[in-house]
């Protein structure tokens, strides 16, 4: 990786949990609606102590190269200088996703 190569943290909703992932690439996809990720970059820990949420993610994503998240679901995109630590958090009951899809279904009478 050049040093002019962006590094993208992104974060989104998905199943009640924050995620924060570090990513090489991102671009709205080919699917409506949708952001693309890809190459994901991962801590290599030389520490004793791991954080279960990054080993979790890491095992959640090991066979993945590109995943697409609904637009809907992103919370924040940034381009950082240096990757962190990529982790999940638990939402608190107060927060909750957008309830409807881009569409809505017209109503029949």
């Amino acid at each position: 990786m050049s040093q002019n190569d962006p590094i993208y943290r992104i974060q989104f909703v998905s199943n009640g949990e924050r995620y924060e992932l570090y990513v090489k690439a991102l671009t709205q996809g080919s699917l409506f609606g949708f952001v693309e990720i890809g190459d994901f970059l991962w801590d290599t820990h030389t520490q004793l102590v791991v954080d279960p949420s990054h080993e979790k993610l890491k095992s959640e994503f090991a066979d993945v190269t590109h995943t697409y998240i609904p637009m809907h679901n992103v919370l924040r995109i940034d381009v950082v200088k240096t990757r962190g630590t990529a982790k999940i958090t638990q939402l608190s009951d107060k927060i909750t996703a957008l309830p409807t899809p881009i569409y809505s279904p017209k109503k029949e009478r």
